[in-house]
C-alpha cells in the first residue's frame, strides 16, 4: 500500500478531528496538514476527497469532502459538484449547486464524530 492509497483515510481522520473553527479548509491547507509535497499535491488531495465521497455515498453519510473548498470562491472545486451529481446527492441544475452544497456542508459538520465531543 502506497502513501496515496492511505490518503482517503488520512483525509477523513483529519477532517473529522479538525476544530469546527478551522473549517472549511482549503485544498492547499489540507495538502499542508497532510504533509504532502509536490508534485501534484492538489490533484492527490482531490482524488482522496473523491474516494471519500464515493465511500460516504455508499454508506449514506454526508460528504466529508464538503468541508474542503477553493480559496478563490469558498466553494468546492467543480469536480466535487460533478461527482456529487453523479452520485445522486446534488441536483443536476448548476443554479442549485451552491444552496445544496451549503446544506451538505452543514450536515457534514454536524455529523462528524468530533462534533459530539
Amino acid at each position: 500500500m502506497t502513501h496515496d492509497d492511505r490518503l482517503p483515510t488520512q483525509v477523513r481522520r483529519l477532517l473529522e478531528a479538525a476544530p469546527a473553527a478551522t473549517l472549511p479548509m482549503t485544498y492547499q491547507q489540507l495538502a499542508e496538514a497532510l504533509g504532502l509535497t509536490p508534485p501534484r499535491t492538489i490533484q492527490r488531495v482531490a482524488q482522496a476527497l473523491e474516494a471519500s465521497m464515493r465511500e460516504d455515498a455508499e454508506h449514506g453519510r454526508p460528504f466529508i469532502a464538503a468541508l474542503v473548498v477553493s480559496r478563490r470562491d469558498g466553494l468546492p472545486a467543480q469536480g466535487f459538484f460533478e461527482l456529487a451529481v453523479a452520485l445522486g446527492r446534488l441536483p443536476a441544475e448548476p443554479a442549485r449547486h451552491a444552496e445544496a452544497y451549503r446544506e451538505e456542508y452543514r450536515r457534514a459538520l454536524a455529523e462528524r464524530p468530533s462534533s459530539s465531543r
